[in-house]
């Protein structure tokens, strides 16, 4: 079996930020079976990064280590009585499988339509979106590890969601590298419209009754509206998440800024989770630039790079941000995005 390892390798167009980079030594692998060759090799005694679509991740210096492009492709389905069992490649572009999902009717994913990035990310982050993550349809994935040398299944359980954060995220991340997921998704689609910018859209279409291509098409316009397209203007998304503080405490906000109408949304009888968009709205920075960094003109929870900007001058553009919700509202964010 052979691979082909290439030396100084540009990132620039394998991260959605744009940002110049170059690793040490790229691989781009598309079955179980090379991966485990490639640890065979002596060419992983050094730092490693494993790269999906590169939109979950900034890029402030070079990666002196082994980049590892997952590429493992294909989408396959069993169909039960009441659901379908979707198992889907890493390398598998997310909106791709919500497209196959949804045009065979399979329900569930419908909400995460057009989030950027691969399937093999998915876990990781948790991914999700307007009231739906991906831990609500998971049933396991396949991961390679990198200590044992071996595949090893993930059930849900096993994986330790919660909001944007799973075991591969934390206590063993660097370990694993997922090589495909399975989600079980119902035939009967339970419709979700809690967020109201989705119920806004589908009343502007005159929709009364949507259905998941509906849900997915409205989404996508929600988003299209909203996100910059990478290849447009450089960016990943949501750059932080919407943090989750105690009723008590945004009573305390109410309080003390009696005139501000808060954005929020419940997570239980004690806890609700802040718009962190509009956190950094209300501190003046949407629409905002610094350089060739700035704020999204709609969507002030993106960060974007305008031409040139460099991954240290977004970073301390977020740093920025940071202090100044810190500041007004003593809410501290979270990068959702990865710093390399």
């Amino acid at each position: 079996m052979e691979l082909s390892v290439k030396e100084h390798f540009s990132l620039k167009h394998y991260n959605t930020f744009g940002v110049v980079a170059f690793a040490r030594q790229f691989v781009e692998i598309h079955t179980e079976e090379e991966l485990a060759f490639l640890f065979s090799r002596d060419i992983v005694r050094q730092p490693i990064l494993v790269l999906g679509g590169g939109s979950n991740m900034l890029f402030t210096k070079d990666f002196e280590g082994l980049v590892i492009k997952m590429n493992i492709q294909g989408i396959s389905h069993v169909i039960s009585e009441t659901t379908a069992t979707v198992v889907a490649g890493a390398g598998v572009v997310w909106n791709d499988l919500v497209s196959y999902c949804v045009d065979r009717q399979f329900s569930g994913l419908e909400n995460m339509a057009l989030i950027p990035g691969t399937v093999g990310a998915a876990p990781v982050q948790n991914i999700g979106a307007y009231g739906v993550e991906l831990k609500d349809v998971f049933v396991s994935c396949r991961a390679f590890d990198t200590l044992r040398r071996k595949i090893s299944t993930f059930d849900k359980t096993a994986c330790k969601f919660s909001y944007r954060e799973s075991i591969f995220k934390n206590e063993e991340k660097g370990r694993y590298i997922i090589t495909s997921v399975t989600l079980q998704l119902p035939l009967k689609p339970t419709i979700n419209t809690s967020y109201g910018a989705i119920n806004a859209e589908l009343s502007a279409r005159n929709i009364t009754q949507p259905t998941i291509k509906d849900i997915a098409e409205v989404v996508s316009a929600i988003r299209t509206d909203k996100l910059p397209d990478p290849s447009t203007i450089g960016n990943a998304g949501s750059f932080f998440k919407n943090p989750i503080v105690s009723v008590q405490y945004l009573k305390q906000l109410q309080s003390t800024l009696p005139d501000t109408n808060f954005v929020y949304y419940p997570v239980d009888e004690g806890r609700v989770k802040m718009g962190a968009g509009w956190l950094i709205e209300q501190c003046g920075w949407k629409g905002k630039k610094v350089g060739d960094a700035g704020t999204w003109k709609n969507q002030a929870l993106v960060l974007v790079n305008h031409k040139n900007a460099s991954g240290t001058e977004v970073y301390n553009l977020s740093e920025q941000i940071i202090q100044d919700v810190k500041e007004r509202f003593g809410i501290t964010l979270e990068r959702e995005v990865n710093i390399i």
